[in-house]
């Protein structure tokens, strides 16, 4: 830690009683021995704290102390430091007034960045100190892919072409782990875990190369690197993940791991071929993020204590249903953890095998072996086992295995791509399962969604009008509510959000719901049935939450059908804005 006079700096630590004269009198003869500063000799020996440091600094050189976790800094300001001149130097800008820059310092006397930032911004540089580690956590933060990507390839670099003949010399580079792209490409990967991103889109255009990562459930760009770097990009990652180089006219798939933090973080890789290139698609799989309890997900109370009846059965088919990116495949894995055992043969058919878990035996799918659902469905039903996981239900012929398996003494889980609970027994009707067979096999259905839960760090009350609450809650609004929003900070990069919970539904198959399949009835009329047994929609779930303070209204009505009908998003934004 910088330090103007050692003696000064070294005579308030010890007033403010930080140091004792013998741990002042070691200090100081270490840094004659060594020619280092005092505060840093302190600092590592773990006989100050930064903060501490910090603040003498502050006293000694009559400059304020910043805590820059309570700010939130306009991105036009960070734009004025370039990335690499900030990670160089330790210094980070806080705002500016007319000609005025304040930056941050960690060492505010170090004269050679003060005239490099006084010549790049053009500004009067005015000082503050914070720690070190604070700094450089803000410049992660702030900082984004784009600025890196910059600092990684240089002017030079991005003006430079990059012609064919050089592929195959620089694939050979990058394998060795050497090479401009192979940290690009790092840099691409490690900051997308860093953010909690679930999937990476690198997307080639016309005239440039786009990366957008998805975070929370939502897109956003994070980087346009040089369109001439597009081939080696990659070819980079074609070659890690293992696949075919010169192939570019087909879809491929494959996957690769990588240590981030002491931790291995599975790639999932998927290339499309485009009219601009192949676009690929990594996703992410942090088995430090996986959540395998139920409750850990969203469910609770009541609907809990039901599913845990359910999938607990010795036999019949359990189907979890929603959209893509809706959590099916966590809700599953949380399930079969709930029933697993040692007494139990459980095997599981999946594409692709997301997450090895203990004591399951798991099948991946393999296309061009001719290993599908239903003819590995066959194997393994004679295999013996006790439950059954199928990752997708997505043919007839699939359906018909899986509803037989459940009907010959079998627990079934599986998933389907539909709107709603009730509506997935008329999707296996039109699937061509007969309606006996239906009634017969089916326990339970559960459908469910991923909302965005309010940033814990900028969550404030909210002010939603009366009419829209009427209409939120029709069956009267209760009393004394109080709902919540973010209203945008560092910490959610300005979302309002900060991660994702599970929104569910419940079905379970009882006898009348199953003589009334046999005989025909409406959706609406299973529904009205549903309803006298602990059915409850998506949306009037969902308001749990919105009256917990865990989610917002308007991130409920976005995500449920029930935003058709109330169509009251706007006039929250309006109030919101106000």
């Amino acid at each position: 830690m910088p330090l103007d006079s050692p003696k000064k700096i070294g005579e308030l630590l010890l007033e403010k009683g930080y140091i004792t004269k013998d741990q002042l009198r070691s200090g100081l003869s270490i840094q004659d021995q060594s020619s280092r500063k005092l505060g840093n000799i302190l600092l590592e020996a773990g006989i100050v704290t930064e903060d501490q440091l910090v603040e003498v600094i502050s006293e000694r050189l009559k400059i304020p102390k910043i805590n820059l976790a309570s700010l939130v800094i306009n991105p036009e300001i960070i734009k004025l430091v370039p990335v690499d001149i900030a990670k160089k130097h330790t210094i980070f800008p806080i705002f500016k007034m007319g000609q005025n820059l304040t930056i941050v310092m960690a060492d505010p006397l170090d004269i050679i960045a003060l005239d490099e930032i006084k010549y790049v911004t053009k500004c009067i540089i005015k000082r503050a100190v914070a720690g070190e580690k604070s700094i450089r956590e803000a410049i992660d933060s702030y900082y984004s892919v784009a600025d890196s990507v910059r600092d990684i390839l240089g002017d030079e670099a991005i003006e430079e072409a990059i012609d064919e003949s050089s592929l195959i010399e620089t694939a050979e580079e990058m394998v060795s782990g050497k090479g401009t792209v192979v940290r690009l490409v790092n840099l691409i990967l490690t900051r997308a875990i860093a953010d909690g991103a679930s999937d990476i889109h690198i997307e080639p255009d016309e005239h440039q190369l786009r990366i957008r990562y998805r975070v929370n459930g939502i897109m956003r760009e994070e980087a346009d690197p040089p369109k001439k770097l597009q081939a080696e990009i990659i070819s980079r990652i074609k070659i890690a993940s293992e696949l075919d180089v010169s192939e570019k006219r087909l879809p491929q798939d494959g996957r690769m791991s990588m240590l981030f933090k002491g931790r291995n973080i599975d790639l999932r890789v998927s290339t499309l071929p485009t009219i601009h290139g192949e676009k690929i698609v990594i996703r992410i799989l942090d088995r430090a993020k996986l959540r395998t309890g139920l409750a850990d997900l969203g469910l609770h109370g009541p609907m809990l204590d039901r599913w845990r009846q359910h999938i607990r059965q010795p036999e019949g088919l359990i189907l979890i249903t929603g959209p893509t990116s809706s959590g099916k495949t966590s809700t599953l894995y949380a399930s079969l953890q709930e029933v697993n055992s040692i007494e139990k043969n459980i095997i599981t058919v999946e594409d692709p095998v997301e997450y090895s878990l203990p004591l399951i035996n798991q099948v991946q799918i393999n296309e061009k072996a001719g290993l599908m659902f239903a003819s590995a469905l066959r194997s393994i039903l004679r295999q013996n086992p006790d439950t059954i996981m199928v990752g997708e239900i997505r043919d007839r012929e699939t359906a018909a295995i899986s509803v037989r398996a459940a009907l010959t003494g079998h627990l079934v889980f599986s998933t389907l791509h539909t709107n709603d609970s009730i509506s997935t027994i008329s999707r296996l009707l039109d699937m061509g399962i007969e309606r006996y067979l239906v009634t017969s096999a089916l326990e339970a259905i559960i459908a469910q969604r991923l909302v965005r839960t309010i940033c814990p760090e900028c969550k404030t009350e909210q002010s939603v009008p009366h009419a829209v609450l009427d209409r939120a809650f029709p069956n009267g609004v209760p009393k004394d509510l109080k709902l919540f929003h973010g209203t945008g900070c560092r910490q959610c990069r300005d979302t309002g959000y900060g991660g994702l919970i599970g929104l569910y539904e419940l079905v379970g198959i009882t006898d009348n719901i199953r003589e009334m399949i046999l005989a025909g009835q409406s959706e609406i009329e299973i529904k009205a049935e549903a309803y006298l047994h602990g059915y409850r929609p998506l949306f009037e779930s969902g308001l749990d939450l919105v009256t917990q303070g865990i989610t917002t209204l308007d991130e409920l009505l976005k995500v449920t059908i029930a935003s058709d009908s109330f169509n009251i998003i706007p006039e929250i934004h309006v109030n919101q804005s106000a």
